[in-house]
C-alpha cells in the first residue's frame, strides 16, 4: 500500500480509502467484517462511514457493523476513522444540519455506535446554507478541545463553501479543513474548475467518491460483468454511451482492466489524496488493491484525456482568456 499525508496534517493515510457505505443495506455484517479485515491486513488504514449510513428506517446501521468490528483485538488503534454529520437522523427539526445543538448530539451517538472514544476526521456531509460558520466552527472547536475529534473535513462543499469555512476557521485561529470528499471520475471532472483549486490553496486532501461513476468506468457498457449498475448509473449510461464504448474498447485494446485503471487515473490527479472504494465483496476489494500498482504513462493519460476531456483547466481559464 501507498500512503500520504491527510491534507496539509501531519497524519498520514492510504492512498486506498475504504467506503463503507454498503456494509449493511447490500452486503452481511459478516462479510462486512471480512472486507475490513482483508482491507487493513493489506495496509488500507483510512476507513470512511457516515452516520446517517443505513436504511430509511435505520441510519446509523452502518457506523453499527464498524462499531462491533472495531471492538475487536486492536482494530481501532491501526485505523484512520472518518465518518460524517449533516444527514437526517430522525423527523425531529433540529435531527439534522450543521447547527452546533445537532453536532454535539450526533457526534456522541456516532462514539456510542462506533464503541470509540474520539473520531479521526469527522466531516461535515454538506453545507449547511442556515448556519453560519462561526457557529459550526464553535461546535468543531469544543469537540477538539474535548478529545471527540481530532480532524474536520468536508464533502460536497463547492469551491468558494472551502474558502469560505476557511476564512472563518482562520479567523478563530483553528486548524480549519483538512480534507474534501468529492464526487470525481472520469466522467464527471467539473472538480477541477474550482474545488482541486481551492483545495489545494487551502491545504486540502481531496477524496473522491464515486470514482467508477456507479459502476459504468468498470462494468461493460452493456450492464455485463460482476458490478452491478443502478437505476441512476444506467440513466448515465445512455448519456454517455459513446464515451464508455471507447472506453472499453481502448482498454481491452490494451490489456487494461477498466475499473483498475480508472481507480489509478483518480491516483495519478495532482491534488487527490485517494479513492473510495465502496466494496460489497471480497472479489471488489481485491480488484481494487491493484489498482495502487498501475502506472499510467504521458500517453496512456493523453489518450484518457481525449475520451474524457475535463472542463479545461481551473476557473477562470478554462472558460475566459
Amino acid at each position: 500500500m501507498k500512503y500520504t499525508q491527510l491534507g496539509r496534517s501531519g497524519a498520514k493515510v492510504s492512498r486506498l480509502v475504504l467506503g463503507t457505505m454498503n456494509f449493511g443495506p447490500h452486503t452481511e455484517e459478516a462479510d462486512a467484517h471480512a472486507i475490513m479485515d482483508r482491507a487493513l491486513a493489506e495496509g488500507i488504514n483510512f476507513f470512511d462511514t457516515a452516520n446517517v449510513y443505513g436504511s430509511e428506517d435505520h441510519a446509523g446501521w452502518t457506523e453499527e457493523i464498524v462499531g462491533r468490528w472495531l471492538s475487536k483485538s486492536d482494530h481501532r488503534d491501526r485505523v484512520v476513522l472518518a465518518t460524517k454529520v449533516y444527514g437526517t437522523m430522525s423527523p425531529r427539526p433540529n435531527d439534522r444540519g450543521l447547527s452546533a445543538l445537532h453536532i454535539r448530539r450526533a457526534v456522541d451517538e456516532s462514539l456510542r455506535r462506533l464503541q470509540t472514544d474520539h473520531i479521526d476526521l469527522y466531516q461535515m456531509h454538506h453545507v449547511d446554507r442556515a448556519t453560519p460558520w462561526d457557529e459550526v466552527w464553535q461546535a468543531m472547536d469544543t469537540l477538539v478541545a474535548q478529545g471527540k475529534i481530532i480532524y474536520v473535513g468536508s464533502s460536497n462543499f463547492a469551491g468558494w463553501h472551502i474558502a469560505a469555512a476557511s476564512e472563518a476557521a482562520k479567523a478563530r485561529h483553528s486548524l480549519g479543513l483538512v480534507s474534501e470528499q468529492s464526487l470525481y471520475n472520469l466522467a464527471t471532472r467539473d472538480l477541477e474548475l474550482e474545488v482541486l483549486p481551492a483545495a489545494e490553496n487551502y491545504g486540502l486532501g481531496v477524496i473522491a467518491w464515486s470514482p467508477l461513476a456507479g459502476g459504468l468506468l468498470g462494468a461493460m457498457p452493456e450492464g455485463g460483468g460482476s458490478r452491478r449498475l443502478s437505476e441512476h448509473a444506467q440513466k448515465n449510461a445512455a448519456r454517455i454511451r459513446d464515451r464508455l464504448d471507447r472506453w472499453h474498447a481502448y482498454c481491452r485494446d490494451n490489456g487494461l482492466d477498466p475499473a483498475e485503471t480508472a481507480l489509478a487515473w483518480i491516483l495519478h490527479q495532482r491534488g487527490v489524496l485517494g479513492p473510495i472504494i465502496g466494496p460489497r465483496t471480497m472479489q471488489q476489494l481485491e480488484a481494487a488493491l491493484r489498482a495502487v500498482d498501475v502506472e499510467l504513462g504521458s500517453e496512456p493519460l493523453a489518450a484518457i484525456d481525449l475520451m474524457f476531456p475535463g472542463p479545461g483547466g481551473p476557473a477562470p481559464e478554462a472558460y475566459a482568456w
